[in-house]
């Protein structure tokens, strides 16, 4: 009987045991687990405040340039191919059917005035077809070009006024809303749109693409940039544009000096692209009859055709020549 009691008095004591150990494993690892998570959480914590850290290094800041730079050079070149971007740049709107209407009509005007004038259909119907689609494309090329170098001519002293606003205190939009008033059109029109843009909700950087798809030039992009970058990563926005604005006076600077070296050249390309334009005429002005048979038989007119090829294939190598971009 006391051996029973024993053996029995040892269970007891040993499942009581076991069950005090087991529920300590639990709770211990309970514990465990939670301290496990609280250091997961840590950790997690840890690596997005190094993330942050990592984001605002010079290295990062440099790699977030060349990728927005990336992007923006295959907008760029997606847009200029097009029509409807080339009339936003000259400040024609987005009526591309009144366009199309217009290079109709001087399609028609020109094949009308060479049937008026007794040349051949085929002639006739080719200078149309090359009217219709080339001196519209080029017009339109033409006004884009002047407008584009109005805005990039006064676009640092429109930096230098946002620099001067927030140094004194003045909130960005404020600073942008006095370059609307205050500067040349057409920056003062773009910037007015810009300001309007932002105004009805949509983001500084969406705004800024508008304006970089209306006006797609080196300058708004570097700003676009710089206060991309600026509002993800933080900074000192007045010294990275007064930064830009140096560098922009610099860039204009070099423009104006290849300007003048290159004067030489292109002056020489002018001379030989007109002098033999320029000999056809006089001599048919001299002689008549010694270049009637240019423009009669039609040997002549396959010599008037292969000498406009070659003319035109050398104009085009020398203004590659002489076309410089940086």
């Amino acid at each position: 009987m006391m051996f029973i009691l024993a053996g029995l008095l040892g269970f007891i004591i040993i499942a009581s045991l076991g069950f005090v150990l087991a529920g300590g494993a639990g709770g211990g690892s309970t514990k465990t687990v939670k301290r496990a998570q609280l250091i997961g959480g840590v950790d997690r914590a840890s690596e997005a405040a190094r993330a942050k850290v990592v984001a605002n290094t010079p290295d990062a800041r440099r790699k977030q340039i060349l990728k927005t730079l990336k992007e923006q050079d295959h907008q760029k070149k997606k847009a200029s191919l097009t029509i409807a971007s080339r009339l936003r740049s000259a400040g024609l709107g987005d009526n591309l059917q009144m366009f199309w209407i217009v290079s109709g009509v001087v399609g028609l005007l020109v094949g009308a005035t060479l049937l008026l004038l007794r040349q051949m259909p085929l002639v006739a119907l080719g200078a149309a077809f090359a009217a219709g689609l080339g001196l519209p494309r080029w017009v339109v090329g033409m006004l884009a070009k002047a407008r584009v170098k109005k805005f990039t001519e006064a676009f640092s002293d429109a930096i230098d006024i946002i620099v001067r606003g927030i140094k004194s205190g003045l909130p960005v939009h404020d600073c942008l809303k006095v370059i609307g008033a205050e500067c040349p059109e057409p920056l003062a029109g773009e910037f007015r749109v810009l300001v309007e843009n932002t105004g009805m909700g949509m983001s500084m950087e969406q705004a800024l693409d508008r304006m970089y798809e209306r006006m797609p030039t080196n300058e708004l992009r570097f700003f676009t940039i710089v206060l991309t970058i600026q509002a993800k990563t933080g900074g000192n926005l007045a010294e990275a544009l007064g930064n830009l604005s140096t560098v922009l006076r610099a860039r204009k600077l070099m423009a104006e000096k290849i300007k003048a070296l290159s004067a030489e050249a292109v002056a020489s390309a002018f001379i030989i692209g007109s002098l033999p334009p320029g000999v056809i005429l006089m001599i048919t002005v001299t002689a008549p009859a010694y270049m009637a048979p240019m423009f009669s038989d039609p040997r002549g007119h396959l010599m008037l055709l292969a000498a406009a090829f070659w003319m035109g294939l050398g104009i085009f190598v020398m203004r590659k020549m002489i076309n410089f971009k940086f």
